[in-house]
């Protein structure tokens, strides 16, 4: 068979010219509406006039889904007997397949706000496990919002270091496993390293023979609340 390439030349002759392109700076300026909904429980004192303490508790994993009544467990719920003040309990929960939307969840927090006695000064921020991932991201995003943020063996990001700063006024405890095969004690330990150079004060606890359930350990401790509640914001 013979092959010409007569007409090879004019064929690759569109490609010789140099491509010519529009360099074009500009900015998106644009409304999004979204829809936000989730579920979940707020224990509120009754016969109370005054403003109210709020902590926030975010479930892990395990409690994802439609049925409301597991979020209390592994929780601050648990243990409301060791609180020592009338104080207001909030655990909303994550859909299922889902991780924490933490733009929800601080919507949910000022609607909470809004709608009952709350004091604005003394809002706590707690969670474990995938919850304690939303715990660390939510006060990453909003440090103003809490005076005083606990995780307990919590997963964390690149995000959270790219951001360390935002953590510097926070009062803050950090609780892990030391036989977490879940979530890997390197998860607290790198995250407090890179934390303390900013934020001193914040502590890290590691229960030695604890596995990913380090959250009966920290939250069975009538002394995390004494310390949570001892924090104030300035309004």
């Amino acid at each position: 068979m013979k092959i010409t390439l007569k007409y090879l030349p004019f064929m690759l002759l569109p490609f010789s010219f140099g491509i010519q392109a529009q360099e074009i700076k500009a900015e998106l300026n644009k409304e999004c509406k979204r829809q936000e909904k989730i579920s979940y429980i707020l224990d509120y004192p009754q016969n109370i006039k005054s403003e109210v303490p709020l902590i926030v508790f975010l479930h892990g994993s395990g409690e994802r889904g439609t049925n409301l009544d597991i979020v209390k467990a592994h929780s601050p719920f648990t243990y409301k007997n060791l609180i020592k003040e009338p104080i207001a309990i909030l655990a909303p929960q994550c859909p299922a397949n889902m991780w924490w939307d933490t733009v929800t969840i601080y919507h949910l927090i000022k609607e909470i706000q809004s709608k009952y006695k709350i004091d604005a000064s003394r809002i706590y921020l707690t969670g474990l496990s995938m919850g304690g991932w939303g715990t660390l991201k939510l006060a990453m995003e909003h440090p103003e919002m809490f005076a005083a943020v606990v995780s307990v063996c919590a997963p964390t990001d690149r995000v959270m270091y790219a951001n360390i700063d935002q953590y510097k006024d926070l009062n803050m405890k950090i609780f892990h496993g030391g036989m977490d095969d879940v979530v890997l004690p390197e998860n607290a330990y790198n995250f407090y390293q890179a934390l303390h150079p900013v934020n001193p004060t914040a502590e890290l606890t590691v229960f030695p023979n604890d596995n990913h359930n380090s959250w009966d350990s920290t939250y069975s401790n009538p002394e995390l609340y004494t310390w949570m509640l001892s924090k104030k914001k300035s309004k």
